[in-house]
């Protein structure tokens, strides 16, 4: 009986020669990551349960990102930050990505920005281990052919201090996505579409693999949109055939060896669905839940206060490129606030191009407000100094993958979630409107 791609890289890290779906297996990890938010707890559990002087399983396999409740005054929020950096410099933690002053972020050569996107940028994620991290868009490097997913706190204090961990093994969902994609179409259209027909529950504890000549043509930058919202259909993890274009991404950002492994032919899957995206048209999810899936064109008598361009889904330069296309010689007529994911994200604005102008230089000209230092910003709410936290009663189209009462700032706001184009789309109307309008 033939195995998945998830099976194989769980039994490989378990020393097994296969695993079946239900089983409970102890893994090998590869790379453990936490951030501000979950770090002081994790270090918190791991003295208590390791000791206080306890040294970390391997501190090359530990990666600590600030990023979440980051260039805020609140003292809580930065007394969690001192916690990552002391613990960096007691453990000699080789990867810890420090921030700096907001004012002067971009002289800090150590500070990267949201923690999926970076692990990405940074050569951290690699076809065939296994990723943990204390946040649940972990799966979104899931994009390489790993098994990545997010865990709590004390799981993460366990691997801490022993480098294993007890799992389930899940079993397989298939997605496959052929057909010729659109030019209006992007991966965030495709995923709230699956969501939508799925459910928020309808992945649960699944790996949700994607396959097809769709995937096959698409980016390291559209794959991780993908696999980092199978988390909102309940997934465990999102996975995806690595390829060539795979190969490139990883061998440009690291040295480390790795070994890739791929679906067998007789494997067994929970299911398999197919699709052919020529047919998908741009998709919103409506509040308060992603599942709360609507074509874009049925929403355009929602009037909208903002738009919110960023995030580890929505906050990638390809996303930026795209707003550009369709921001290019317009105005906008509501706010719309420009995230960066990552240090690296903030740097391309200001030196890619689309038809001869910088991608800030077009996103300023349309009256976009000016970029903000990369990190979650408030895609998480965060603090009432976060950079686009939203008010009461405020509706938003946002490229973030969550619109629960309450996620991006009050609970009373109203949250769209949508592509970068449906996006840029609604910051020209002022209204939810299908980026078809403005694409030939």
């Amino acid at each position: 009986m033939g195995m998945t791609m998830t099976e194989k890289i769980v039994a490989r890290a378990a020393g097994r020669s296969s695993v079946t779906p239900g089983e409970n297996v102890w893994v090998d990890v590869d790379l453990l990551m936490t951030h501000d938010v979950c770090g002081p707890g994790t270090i918190g559990v791991f003295k208590k349960e390791f000791g206080a002087s306890a040294k970390v399983w391997d501190k090359e396999k530990i990666v600590l990102i600030p990023d979440h409740y980051i260039f805020t005054a609140d003292e809580r929020a930065n007394r969690n930050v001192d916690i990552l950096r002391d613990f960096a410099q007691e453990q000699e933690i080789k990867y810890f990505y420090d921030i700096t002053d907001k004012s002067n972020f971009k002289a800090n050569p150590d500070y990267k920005g949201v923690c999926h996107i970076a692990l990405a940028q940074e050569g951290h994620t690699r076809p065939g281990e296994i990723l943990f991290g204390t946040d649940s868009h972990t799966c979104n490097a899931g994009a390489f052919g790993q098994f990545a997913t997010g865990i709590g706190n004390t799981d993460a204090a366990f691997i801490m201090g022993t480098g294993k961990l007890l799992i389930k093994v899940p079993a397989t969902m298939r997605f496959v996505l052929d057909g010729e994609m659109p030019s209006y179409l992007t991966a965030k259209d495709l995923i709230l579409q699956i969501i939508g027909d799925i459910t928020v529950a309808g992945a649960n504890y699944r790996t949700m693999e994607f396959a097809g000549e769709a995937i096959a043509k698409m980016t390291m930058e559209e794959r991780m949109t993908l696999c980092n919202m199978v988390i909102e259909a309940g997934g465990k993890n999102g996975v995806i055939a690595p390829d060539q274009t795979t190969f490139d991404y990883v061998q440009a950002r690291t040295s480390k060896p790795f070994e890739a492994v791929y679906t067998d032919e007789d494997a067994q899957f929970y299911s398999v669905r197919h699709y052919d995206v020529s047919k998908i048209e741009p998709v919103v999810a409506k509040p308060h839940s992603p599942d709360n899936k609507d074509l874009a064109k049925n929403c355009r008598d929602v009037q909208i206060d903002r738009v919110y361009i960023g995030s580890c889904t929505g906050g990638k330069i390809t996303d930026f490129i795209n707003a550009a296309q369709i921001l290019k010689g317009k105005q906008v007529k509501v706010p719309t606030y420009i995230v960066p994911a990552t240090q690296k994200v903030y740097e391309d604005l200001f030196t890619q191009k689309h038809e001869g102008q910088t991608i800030s230089e077009i996103l300023l000209q349309a009256g976009c407000i000016e970029p903000a230092a990369p990190s979650c910003a408030a895609c998480l709410g965060g603090p009432k100094d976060t950079f686009g936290r939203m008010n009461s009663a405020e509706v938003c189209v946002s490229t973030t993958n969550r619109n629960f009462p309450g996620r991006m700032g009050e609970k009373t706001a109203q949250i769209y979630l949508a592509s970068p184009y449906t996006a840029a789309a609604s910051a020209l109307t002022g209204y939810v409107t299908d980026p078809r309008d403005f694409l030939s």
